[in-house]
């Protein structure tokens, strides 16, 4: 559910824990009278001006910058305090008390309080206000909450594409090509002598074509911006003693597993998410694979199947130092046979020969050869994970993007592509053709919030943290 959007709201804006600086926001309308409490005097509009945080007694709390953004300019597009203290959370949590007592306090000037109903934020409240109040769009607001996660450098640029307004910008640019074909189309719909003349006059199958042309560009640097926000899942597969945990090792840059040449020494998940040209992938060490005894190993390799079903790619190490036993091959070919078995349909399963060190000649033409140990494959291997993972780089920029994202731009695709099938029926499919354009141009105003129901809203603001 949305929060009650007309009470004014105060929370700590700064993450928790000991720092240097912490900030207290307070947004709402009419904040002057809890300024003069808090302050004891008024503050020039975006000004920072160095005072004392008064106490009810008016003692001070501590001594900070106050700012005053008065509304509409602001980050809300209310009236918004900052209160830029030392970052102790003691020191914050009075301030927060201090903000809620003085709303709650009578203005002697009126005899009422002075900012009734203040209350302690949700979480992502503030920039809610701002969307609620025309400041940013629903891709903007996430992007604030993707720039605060980012995990990479080029996520956090693309983040910060993104809630400067590029990504927006091309759905307008989409939304307005669409809306002048649904003007054209709802014209002939009111003369219907004229629809052939009339549509073909305008272009309107070139209208469309051009529109799909640029649907499939902007979909393509959502989908990166995707792959940039959220990743994908790499499990390292294979038999025991493969070179799984070495292998996480190599592409960390960091002992994270425990290698040795006893089989079985893996037990549990090791995960570990690196980067790659800015790309986080999230790569997981498992037990190996086989029939055990052992009840703690035979739980190990559950939760190696178990993280094998969720995985986006499979790498499958073959030891080539043992690769010509007969056991050995016979073993990794039941595996391979469980992993067709157990991965959805569409998930890449890599053929990963380690050890190419100890048995160079034993190396295979196809798949990937490499060695652990000296690094030999290993930049072969990332290569190809970014291949994997569909990283293409587009030369425009990528701006982050969302699931949710590149599914609405899904449907429109959808909606064009019955668009341009009504639009050859013509007159027969006329209707149709209008409604698939409206259709489309729905999904376009859910990613900017243009049209979107509450419980969209209310799930992805309340996934940010307080005070923001």
């Amino acid at each position: 559910m949305l929060a009650r959007t007309t009470d004014p709201i105060v929370a700590i804006a700064t993450a928790s824990g000991r720092g240097a600086v912490g900030i207290v926001r307070v947004s709402g309308a009419r904040l002057a009278p809890v300024i003069a409490a808090i302050c004891g005097r008024s503050l020039k509009p975006r000004e920072a001006t160095y005072l004392p945080f008064r106490d009810a007694s008016g003692g001070a709390i501590d001594h900070g910058l106050a700012i005053h953004f008065p509304a509409p300019h602001s980050y809300t597009g209310e009236d918004v305090l900052e209160l830029q203290a030392h970052g102790g959370p003691v020191v914050l949590q009075l301030l927060l008390a201090r903000c809620l007592e003085a709303a709650a306090e009578d203005d002697s000037a009126t005899g009422r309080p002075r900012l009734a109903g203040l209350r302690v934020a949700e979480p992502g409240e503030f920039s809610q206000r701002a969307f609620l109040n025309g400041k940013i769009d629903l891709a903007q607001a996430e992007a604030i909450a993707d720039l605060i996660d980012a995990s990479t450098e080029a996520a956090a640029r693309s983040a910060g594409r993104s809630l400067s307004g590029a990504f927006s910008q091309e759905i307008h640019t989409l939304r307005d090509a669409l809306i002048h074909l649904r003007m054209l189309v709802e014209a002939t719909l009111d003369f219907p002598e004229e629809e052939i003349d009339f549509l073909q006059k305008a272009d309107a199958e070139g209208q469309l074509v051009a529109l799909q042309a640029q649907l499939g560009a902007v979909q393509l640097r959502a989908r990166q911006g995707a792959l940039l926000r959220e990743g994908i899942k790499v499990v390292i597969a294979g038999q025991p003693n493969a070179g799984k945990s070495s292998l996480l090792n190599a592409l960390a840059g960091a002992e994270l597993a425990i290698v040795s040449p006893i089989p079985g020494t893996t037990r549990d998940v090791v995960s570990q998410t690196i980067q790659i040209h800015g790309v986080p992938l999230h790569v997981v060490d498992t037990a190996g694979l086989r029939d055990s005894t052992d009840l703690v190993e035979q739980i190990g390799v559950a939760r190696a199947w178990g993280q094998i079903e969720g995985a986006d790619a499979v790498l499958f190490l073959h030891d080539l130092t043992r690769v010509a036993g007969a056991d050995y091959a016979q073993a990794d070919a039941e595996i391979l046979r469980l992993l067709s078995e157990k991965l959805p349909a569409g998930v890449p399963v890599l053929d990963v020969w380690s050890k190419q060190d100890a048995a160079p000649s034993a190396a295979p033409a196809a798949g990937i050869s490499l060695s652990a140990r000296t690094g030999f494959g290993i930049e072969a291997l990332r290569q190809r994970l970014l291949e994997v993972a569909g990283w293409q780089a587009v030369p425009e920029g990528v701006y982050l993007a969302r699931a949710r994202h590149v599914q609405a731009l899904l449907r429109v695709e959808e909606h064009l592509a019955m668009a341009a099938e009504h639009l050859a029926a013509r007159a027969q499919s006329l209707d149709l053709l209008a409604e698939e354009l409206r259709l489309a141009q729905n999904a376009l105003n859910e990613i900017t919030g243009e049209f979107g129901a509450d419980d969209l809203l209310g799930v992805i603001f309340s996934r940010f943290c307080i005070g923001k």
